[in-house]
């Protein structure tokens, strides 16, 4: 269990989304309710039978990065360092010499640089050149963001990736959490980041036929599956006795972190585990059920993890439960895979520190099978205290995240 003392500030945070790029532009769309899913533009859609996604919008990688940097940088890492500059900005911190050696970076990514895999696959196979780029593997690999993190900031602490499928955010931010409380590192830049918006990923996922052709409505009666997104959030994170007296503005706490591995199916969503790390979450914390008033859902939009996440709730909270309220960003952003935990960390903050729940937009027929109070499509006041992030990955690897309002 978590002791006095022991909570981490989020002191920054840097958004790269579907629904805006930068933190005020996400905030202000994920209140309103709009959406960032529409037809697909990143590529030819004429092999695809899903030609919808949560594409980032007017994001222009010449006009951060010089050419002989860019060719570096898969669109991965480059919604990673964006998405970092903002949050270090606005966290106010100096990366001296001590501090950078102090500071750890931990991202978290579901399929890492599969734009450049693609596009290299492409050229081999598809063109039949002999020659790819001199930086292929560099550029591919799932490690490069945290890589040019710390590069782009002198981070010369512990840095590395964690991949989890759709819990990647959530386990790297977690593991964030436990190096500062066990005093290892000062500061770290956390989160996640995934790109994978590439005609062979997005056929891969229509194989699955668990993505929706016309919208992602989580929780309603008439879901009918996901849909893809991209995008990166990053988190800095310092302890809450040194962020206070540092004088830093305190955007929220990670007051918990908990995980479970299901152990029972490859695809299949299991309630028991996800209980298991709701519950872990909680405990580490040193909360009730109680003192829950907002779960951000993991929320997929496909028939099985909605009605198992319900249990779920349903299950750990009891009576509770019924005034819980619980709702899934992704009906706005998308299924950003490793990315996703960060992003709807980033949205449970806001809705400690703004007093707002975001809505689950979309929902035309609440599912009797779901039964929880979902904050249909509009935005609602709320006061809260406390809140949990729920991220549920292929494999049964879970990650839940518990926030207090500052």
């Amino acid at each position: 269990m978590a002791q006095t003392g022991t909570g981490i500030a989020v002191t920054g945070i840097g958004v790269v989304s579907p629904v805006g790029i930068g933190l005020p532009a996400f905030a202000e769309a994920l209140f309103a309710g709009r959406p960032g899913i529409g037809p697909l533009t990143l590529v030819p859609t004429e092999r695809l039978s899903v030609r919808i996604a949560a594409e980032v919008k007017g994001f222009d990688p010449a006009a951060l990065f010089d050419p002989a940097r860019l060719g570096l940088l898969d669109r991965a890492a480059q919604f990673a360092l964006a998405a970092a500059r903002e949050a270090v900005a606005a966290s106010g911190l100096s990366f001296d010499a001590e501090l950078g050696a102090r500071t750890a970076t931990i991202l978290g990514t579901g399929v890492g640089g599969i734009s450049t895999l693609d596009d290299s696959f492409h050229r081999l196979y598809a063109q039949g050149s002999n020659r790819l780029h001199p930086v292929t593997v560099p550029k591919l690999m799932i490690s490069a963001p945290a890589s040019h993190l710390s590069m782009e900031f002198g981070l010369t602490g512990p840095a590395f990736m964690t991949s989890s499928a759709c819990a990647s955010a959530g386990h790297a931010i977690g593991m964030a959490c436990q190096m500062l409380r066990a005093g290892m590192v000062d500061a770290a830049l956390t989160g996640g980041t995934d790109a994978a918006l590439t005609l062979g990923s997005l056929k891969g996922w229509e194989a699955l036929r668990v993505v929706s052709p016309d919208g992602c409505r989580p929780f309603c009666r008439t879901r009918n599956g996901m849909v893809l997104g991209e995008g990166a959030a990053v988190l800095v994170l310092e302890r809450m006795d040194r962020a206070r007296a540092r004088g830093a503005e305190i955007l929220g706490e990670i007051a918990g972190f908990g995980m479970s591995a299901d152990a029972k199916d490859i695809t299949a969503p299991d309630a028991a585990g996800a209980g298991r790390a709701m519950a872990a979450a909680l405990t580490d914390a040193g909360l009730a059920p109680e003192d829950i008033g907002y779960v951000n859902a993991h929320g997929t939009g496909t028939t099985a993890n909605d009605a198992t996440e319900a249990r779920a709730i349903h299950g750990l909270f009891g009576d509770h439960a019924r005034r819980l309220m619980v709702s899934s960003s992704k009906s706005m952003l998308g299924h950003a895979l490793g990315a996703a935990g960060a992003l709807e960390a980033a949205a449970t903050l806001l809705a400690l520190r703004h007093g707002v729940v975001p809505p689950t937009i979309g929902v035309v027929e609440p599912d009797p099978a779901c039964a929880l109070d979902v904050v249909p499509n509009e935005a609602r006041q709320a006061s809260i205290g406390a809140a949990l992030s729920n991220s549920f990955a292929f494999g049964g690897l879970n990650a839940a995240l518990a926030f207090r309002r500052v």
